[in-house]
Formats: C-alpha cells, structure tokens, sequence
C-alpha cells in the first residue's frame, strides 16, 4: 500500500483542505490544477536584515542532495518510508514538490493560498451544508470528508518527520530564497506558521454560512477576515482542528529542540550555526 506525506503532512494537509472551500462550487466537482510552470507568490516585504531564530544543525551527508529541480524522485521514496496512512502517495503532487511545499506555508498566514501550489488534492466531496430559519450552516458531518488525511496525521511520527526535514532541508531553503526572501530563513517561518495557526480560536456551533454567487464564506465577518489557513481550521470542525493543533505542537517541540539553544538547555555541546548547503 502506497505510503506518505511525511514532514510535510500537517501543514500540506491543512492546506489540502484550505483549497476545497476556495474552489468549492455547487453541484460541481473539483478539479486540482497543476501548472506546467511555478507560479510563485509575491511576497511581503522582509526585514533588511533578519535574525535567524531557530537555526538548524548541520547534516553529516553520505550523498550529496539532488539539485531542487531534480529533487521530486529522491523526495517521493524517502517519504514512502513513513507510514502515514494508505493510499495518501495518491493525494500527493510530486510535480515541484518542495517549492510547493515552502510556497504553501508562506501563503497560510495570509488571505489566500495559490491553489495552483498546493502540494496535496483537494479533499474530495461536496461542502455539507444545511438551511434552517437563520440561514446556511455548516453540518457537523462535514468533518468526516477529511478522515484519509487525518488518518494520515494520526500516523506520522514527528520525531521522524523532523528527521527527513532536517535532512532535506537546504531544498527547502533554497526555495524559500528563490520565492523572493534571499535573506529569509525557511525554517523560522515553518516555526511561525505553526505559532499563528496554534492561535486559531475554537469556534462556536453551528458555524453559519453565506453564500455569495456560488462560494461559500463565513457569516460572521470577524470569522471571515482571518488567514487562509485559521479559516481553515475554524471550517474543518472542532475535533479535527485539535488533533491538527496537537500535531503542531508536538512537531514544533521537535523542531525547536534540534536549534543549538536547545542543546546548551540540555548541557550537551552545542552544533555550529549552520551554513546553507548548496543542493547539488
């Protein structure tokens, strides 16, 4: 059975979600778009010199890493090692992998997310809705639409998923660069995203709906001005939206505990302050 999603999963998941209700259109299905070329966000202004955060340690390396433009085949078996659930290889778009991975994270803090960069499918199905008196609201049968990808969060192991992302991680910060940070580091950002969706709110049921034309927003407009990514936890239920929070923390743990400040808290000696690797 195919295997994955691996480091990538809890915040590819939640943007494999995010998508749906972007695209979701009535009575229509939705189709995935994969470009022939990489589209990539403009990004926000950064700071003229920023101040890396939580630095990773350096990797002893058998084999060089693949070039990031050659680098899909190498990231698609070594994410086949983690067993994240059946069937989930077959959500995953390996087309540009770790740009579309790195373009994503970037995105959910903001207002929207590029579908065209999504590195999973859509969750499949229609938006469940219901009308009542008061107007649309969104059922709580909806959850059950993402059970194969929280499934597939449940399975991951995060000490071995910061593991795989550790190892590849000059891919990712090489796309981080070329997407328009050439001062940026990924890995400060990654801990950010983490930290804004971790203060998503719980939402009160049942979460009213509108309907404008033929997209779905909240009707609540303070609900509705959040990120791309919030909105997507307060849309996916309040069961899922903390098992996806729980997976966040204990993944942001392991990714601050590989940082040289965690080494010195620990009395053991402290890696040097890793230099990015070219990927070759």
């Amino acid at each position: 059975m195919p295997r994955v999603l691996g480091w990538a999963a809890v915040l590819a998941v939640v943007a494999a979600i995010a998508a749906y209700f972007w695209t979701q259109r009535q009575g229509q299905p939705v189709v995935p778009m994969t470009p022939p070329a990489m589209e990539a966000p403009l990004p926000l202004e950064e700071p003229a010199a920023p101040q890396v955060r939580f630095p990773l340690p350096p990797v002893t390396r058998v084999e060089p890493l693949p070039r990031l433009e050659q680098s899909d085949e190498a990231l698609r078996s070594a994410l086949s090692g983690l067993n994240a659930g059946p069937t989930l290889v077959e959500q995953v778009v390996f087309e540009d992998f770790v740009r579309r991975v790195v373009a994503t994270i970037d995105n959910l803090p903001r207002e929207k997310i590029h579908l065209r960069l999504l590195p999973v499918k859509t969750a499949p199905g229609r938006l469940d809705t219901a009308t009542d008196l008061e107007g649309i609201r969104l059922k709580p049968e909806n959850s059950f639409r993402y059970a194969l990808y929280m499934r597939a969060l449940e399975a991951v192991d995060p000490k071995r998923m910061v593991d795989l992302y550790v190892r590849y991680y000059p891919l990712f910060q090489q796309a981080y660069r070329d997407l328009g940070y050439p001062k940026g580091y990924f890995n400060d950002r990654l801990i950010e995203v983490i930290d804004h969706l971790l203060a998503t709110p719980q939402v009160l049921e049942p979460v009213r709906l509108v309907q404008l034309k033929v997209m779905y927003q909240f009707a609540d407009a303070a609900m509705e001005g959040r990120s791309a990514g919030q909105k997507v936890l307060m849309r996916i239920g309040n069961a899922n939206a903390a098992a996806v929070k729980e997976k966040l923390r204990t993944v942001r743990r392991e990714l601050v505990a590989r940082s040289p400040e965690a080494y010195a808290q620990r009395g053991v000696p402290t890696p040097p302050r890793p230099e990015v690797e070219a990927a070759h």
